[in-house]
């Protein structure tokens, strides 16, 4: 993928946009939702969401694994949550999650977009290892995937 290509998934769910901050800015519950996720942790000291902290995400699509080291740049509580993966010191792609209140409950829409040009050799492994012919295709649906799994969750009152 080019630097600057965007994606998005969106869906309305029955809780507060404060509950769904709780829910996704808990980077350690990450792997609940995400078809992609596995695990993750607070790193470095950090214990929650905050500009700055960082964390460990260990990912999985396929046969494929592989493990970041986001930083989270948006903490805002209730609005907010957003993060940055770099690859080889420099950012590469930013990842965020809106809570829009609407009427009774929350639109959350979870977004990507690529601040550098992928390196060949990482879309190589997602067309040739994982399978994937649309990247950007593919993570939007799971993206759709991962918040219809968080709605299940919020509106359950887990």
């Amino acid at each position: 993928m080019k630097a600057g290509t965007k994606g998005h998934a969106a869906t309305h769910v029955d809780a507060p946009p404060e509950k769904l901050y709780e829910l996704v800015s808990d980077v350690r519950r990450m792997g609940e939702w995400s078809p992609e996720t596995r695990r993750a942790e607070w790193v470095g000291g950090a214990t929650g969401p905050a500009v700055g902290a960082r964390f460990k995400g260990t990912n999985q699509h396929g046969p494929v694994r592989w493990s970041t080291k986001p930083r989270v740049v948006v903490a805002d509580e209730g609005r907010e949550f957003a993060f940055v993966v770099a690859h080889l010191g420099k950012d590469m792609t930013k990842w965020s999650y809106r809570f829009e209140p609407d009427g009774e409950g929350t639109t959350v829409t979870e977004s990507f977009e690529m601040l550098v040009d992928m390196p060949w050799y990482i879309a190589a492994s997602e067309r040739w290892l994982m399978g994937v012919k649309d990247r950007k295709a593919d993570l939007e649906a799971a993206m759709a995937l991962t918040l219809q799994r968080l709605k299940v969750v919020a509106d359950g009152g887990v």
